[in-house]
């Protein structure tokens, strides 16, 4: 499979769990995985489901607009970057983001994301 189609599987699956089952995101992530989000730093999966699920919000839908990516180093990882826009329940706008996820290959061969940067994106 090649780097364009793993980016565009990885960040239709995320944003499907993410949308729609938080707490599930735990399996991509590792302890070693580090999340940005809006300048907090989070280690471990644990801890980062833990801050994904205690988001104020508890229903959201993502619409992504960009994905690119690039291999990134000799061990097979990949640099995947999202932009789009996410509609909270309730809201009338949509609010613009970008994210940059670091992904590794495991052993079985899928992959964990080790690196994840979240960023709102205000006019």
């Amino acid at each position: 499979m090649d780097p364009d189609s793993v980016a565009k599987a990885f960040v239709e699956h995320y944003y499907r769990t993410f949308d729609g089952n938080r707490p599930g995101l735990g399996g991509l992530y590792q302890d070693a995985s580090m999340l940005t989000f809006e300048g907090d730093k989070i280690q471990g999966a644990a801890a980062i489901v833990g801050k994904l699920t205690s988001l104020p919000f508890q229903q959201c839908v993502h619409a992504v607009s960009t994905v690119d990516c690039q291999p990134s180093g000799p061990a097979g990882g990949m640099l995947v970057f999202v932009s789009g826009s996410l509609q909270l329940a309730g809201e009338s706008h949509a609010l613009k983001f970008s994210q940059m996820f670091h992904l590794m290959p495991t052993p079985q061969g899928s992959f964990y994301v080790l690196n994840d940067i979240f960023r709102l994106n205000y006019a």
